[in-house]
């Protein structure tokens, strides 16, 4: 089939039903379908490899029985249609029993426990919030045709559609809230591309998302893959959490779509558990994620970390985990916003002295404004560090925006070369100064720790007016606000103790 417009054909098609609202809900619909046709081609796969392959799905429930169209006029469509999915399929694939509404005979729940294997487990994780927002079992039939004219059984096509999904993925940009989920193609492959992964190394993102970090690891790490020993590492190289129902459908798709036959992808809160309890045994050689920012967690989640690293911040937590979790001489790279370069509360400073007292934070990249639009306009950066010996020294390098652009948007968004540069300057280091602006600078772990481990270096000397929704504007001030303060902070303290002041005992 032309993939061009495949998704144009499904969207088209769903505007025209009353059971879904907007791009977020098109999208979810479309991400189940995909899941049973894509887990379906694989089942044809393994059903070759391994003598007595039995679907965890049961018959009645499996793609090819339902689904597929052979235009003989006995494919169901219309209500039959839509009542086989809400009241069997889906109770079925969320493990409970069901009546089969085409012939009234009863169909049991899948049942999963702890020795099911994972690429059979993850069809009821995957099913587990999922919904049928559609109402119209005829455009319902029409959506299943389209999805089933998926030949991902043909190499060139699964490759293909690959690059389709991307675009599907892409779209959780401008579908609300849902675009937390998605970090820029070119801001992963960068990052894969500096970490340069290796045969036999595991990747973890603890935050997966969509995937997008799995995805570009495997692009990365493909091209090193010689035989079939190297084939069976690349298969086990990835590991992902996610804790929010919808990404995570979307991220096992994505990984049996890049050849992963066993998705190690969890659907759990990576939170949820004490740092001090993890062993050797729970770490990896690389991570790689973009960890959820803004938000503030409960006492129930902070009891699970020691009381000096006990941050109210989602990021400072995750970032605390990464540490715990990095195996001795592994390497990660990581994106935060710039309220944890500047953060001098006890917890950021806990948590950053840790970082540099314990691992090498070797290099500071500061990210333009607007990369991650236009879900947020807050500026990140990624920080990349491995578990070899403390920081003695760490570049910061600031890329600017490129040439002509004012913003990055929807339809210019970030490339891969925007970040040149970077990667010619990554392996011949030097410090740059424009207009009188650090651009690029070494500092020494002990300059560092002077400044209270505030590590806002290297930052935008010229920013432009931009305008902003009223919650970021609020959230951009409050940034800027505990920026400033904590310089305040840091300049009062070295006045008085050069003066030997006890401000305390003055008042």
């Amino acid at each position: 089939m032309s993939l061009t417009n495949f998704v144009k054909r499904v969207r088209d098609i769903m505007r025209n039903d009353a059971g879904i609202n907007g791009d977020a809900q098109r999208i979810e619909q479309m991400a189940w379908m995909l899941f049973l046709k894509v887990y379906d081609e694989k089942e044809n796969d393994w059903d070759m490899d391994e003598d007595n392959y039995l679907s965890i799905i049961p018959e009645p429930c499996r793609w090819r029985n339902w689904a597929v169209d052979d235009r003989s006029g006995k494919a169901i469509t219309g209500d039959t249609l839509l009542n086989f999915v809400n009241n069997t399929l889906f109770p079925v694939l969320k493990g409970q029993n069901a009546i089969d509404v085409r012939d009234g005979a009863e169909i049991e729940g899948i049942v999963v426990s702890k020795e099911t294997p994972i690429k059979k487990a993850i069809v009821q994780t995957t099913f587990e919030d999922a919904n049928n927002y559609m109402k119209d079992g005829v455009l319902l039939r029409q959506i299943v045709n389209i999805i089933d004219e998926l030949e991902l059984g043909d190499y060139e096509e699964s490759h293909a559609f690959g690059e389709i999904y991307e675009t599907i993925l892409k779209e959780l940009q401008s579908a609300g809230s849902s675009g937390e989920y998605y970090t820029p193609r070119a801001v992963t492959d960068f990052m894969a591309k500096m970490i340069s992964p290796q045969i036999g190394e595991r990747v973890a993102d603890f935050a997966c998302g969509t995937g997008g970090f799995l995805t570009s690891w495997l692009k990365e790490l493909a091209p090193k893959v010689k035989n079939t020993d190297d084939q069976e590492k690349f298969g086990e190289s990835i590991y992902g959490i996610e804790k929010k129902q919808f990404p995570y459908m979307l991220c096992i798709t994505n990984m049996l779509l890049h050849g992963i036959d066993i998705p190690r992808i969890y659907h759990d809160n990576f939170l949820l558990r004490d740092v001090l309890d993890y062993t050797v045994d729970d770490q990896f050689e690389v991570v790689l994620m973009n960890p959820p920012y803004g938000g503030n967690e409960k006492t129930e989640v902070k009891n699970h970390f020691p009381s000096d690293l006990a941050s109210s911040e989602t990021a400072d937590l995750f970032m605390s985990v990464i540490m715990y979790r990095l195996k001795k001489n592994g390497r990660a790279a990581v994106i935060l916003p710039d309220g944890f370069l500047f953060g001098t509360d006890n917890a950021k400073v806990a948590i950053k002295k840790k970082l540099f007292s314990e691992y090498n934070l070797h290099t500071v990249i500061r990210m333009p404004h607007s990369v991650f639009s236009p879900y947020t306009s807050i500026t990140t950066n990624i920080l990349f560090f491995d578990k070899t010996e403390p920081t003695k020294e760490t570049w910061f390098y600031r890329l600017d925006m490129p040439e002509g652009y004012k913003n990055f948007s929807k339809t210019k968004p970030m490339e891969l070369k925007h970040f040149d540069s970077v990667i010619e300057w990554w392996n011949n280091r030097e410090e740059i100064n424009v207009d009188g602006f650090d651009k690029a600078k070494k500092y020494s772990a002990e300059e560092l720790a002077i400044r209270n481990y505030n590590i806002d270096l290297c930052g935008y000397p010229h920013e432009e007016e931009d305008i902003l929704p009223p919650k970021e504007l609020i959230q951009q001030y409050q940034e800027k606000r505990a920026s400033l303060n904590a310089d305040i902070d840091r300049i009062l303290a070295q006045i008085t103790a050069i003066l030997g002041i006890n401000l305390t005992e003055e008042e």
